[in-house]
């Protein structure tokens, strides 16, 4: 077994879990709060689809890649399925067609980049 282990990355030692700033999103009324915390400061949404292994994939790689902190923005967490009626909100509020997962970043009380599935770890969070 220790050269499969060997071969395969298997480790009998838990790895540390990256955990971050995540803000959950979960009241239609953050929405109000979040355009405006959004004239000083960075707001980013992550929609989130817990059933969809796309889903979990993407968002396993952007955990892992993320290097900001909290002072940098703030980073919601949206689980669509729990709260769809926030999620479909949020499409209209910020004018963006529902895809997931999805990645928003908010300035000044608009949409100044999104995508999804793969090209969300594609953008860059440390131009805004």
């Amino acid at each position: 077994m220790g050269l499969i282990n060997k071969l395969f990355g298997g480790s009998s030692e838990p790895k540390e879990e990256k955990v971050l700033p995540w803000i959950t999103l979960s009241e239609l009324e953050q929405l109000d709060t979040i355009t405006e915390k959004s004239s000083t400061k960075t707001q980013v949404i992550f929609k989130h689809s817990t059933r969809c292994g796309i889903s979990r994939m993407v968002m396993n790689q952007f955990v892992s890649a993320y290097n900001l902190t909290e002072n940098d923005l703030d980073l919601y967490y949206l689980d669509l399925l729990s709260y769809r009626d926030v999620s479909n909100e949020v499409g209209y509020k910020f004018q963006v067609i529902h895809q997931s997962p999805q990645l928003l970043v908010i300035k000044n009380g608009v949409v100044v980049a999104h995508d999804s599935h793969g090209a969300i770890n594609e953008i860059d969070l440390s131009r805004f």
